[in-house]
């Protein structure tokens, strides 16, 4: 796949620009699929996941202007035949994986079977925000934090350290955000210590692009790549 990996949606013009060439084609000509699946954990997750699909300002991604819209419930898929919904992400040109619990939401990828699928849509462009970028990654960041939502019984915390590994490093989003202590350089740097992959804290005005194993940073604002 291509991807977009993004802390903090569509949220300025570079990383517009950077979307817009992965597609290879103006936004109003593109299809895309929406994935609201891993805010619902949290207190309010039904109301934020409709805040997100209806297009909340501070975060671009639904409201861009694309072709078509579509949502795309990861929950859902597992009690579809396949062959109802993969043919509608095959078409997508591209699938917008929104944040919430990490967790929870490699949980479901996998679970849907769409994690399997992922690797096969060579020309779909994966676009993540926060969560939804650091579960195709090598680590999840935010298992401690996600641990607290996992149901009494369930085995989904199982490895909870670890993501689907769809890329080669590791991503912190949201580095420096005022009401998010736990993002500050020096946090982030002391939990990337004990990581064996590189691993890149940026800021909501950036964004990590990958095509073919080719890593590009495309950012109005700050960033850190942290080596092992």
């Amino acid at each position: 796949m291509k991807f977009l990996l993004t802390s903090g949606g569509i949220s300025n013009p570079s990383i517009s620009d950077a979307l817009v060439d992965l597609l290879g084609k103006p936004l109003a000509e593109s299809t895309a699929l929406f994935v609201p699946t891993g805010v619902y954990p949290f207190p309010g997750g039904a109301e934020k996941a409709w805040k997100a699909i209806h297009g909340q300002p501070d975060i671009p991604l639904c409201q861009l202007g694309w072709k078509s819209l579509g949502v795309l419930e990861l929950t859902a898929l597992p009690t579809i035949r396949e062959e109802n919904w993969a043919p509608a992400v095959r078409e997508a040109d591209a699938l917008l994986v929104w944040g919430g619990d990490v967790l929870y939401l490699t949980y479901w990828l996998r679970q849907s079977g769409l994690a399997n699928l992922l690797p096969s849509l060579s020309d779909t462009v994966y676009v993540g925000v926060s969560a939804g970028s650091i579960a195709v990654t090598q680590y999840n960041c935010d298992a401690e934090f996600d641990s607290q939502f996992v149901p009494d019984g369930s085995d989904m915390a199982q490895d909870a350290d670890r993501a689907l590994g769809l890329v080669d490093f590791t991503l912190y989003p949201h580095l420096n955000h005022p009401d998010m202590e736990d993002t500050e350089l020096s946090h982030i740097q002391k939990w990337a210590s004990g990581i064996p992959v590189p691993t890149y804290a940026i800021d909501d005005n950036t964004a990590i692009k990958v095509v073919d194993g080719r890593v590009d940073v495309i950012s109005e604002g700050d960033w850190e790549l942290i080596n092992p």
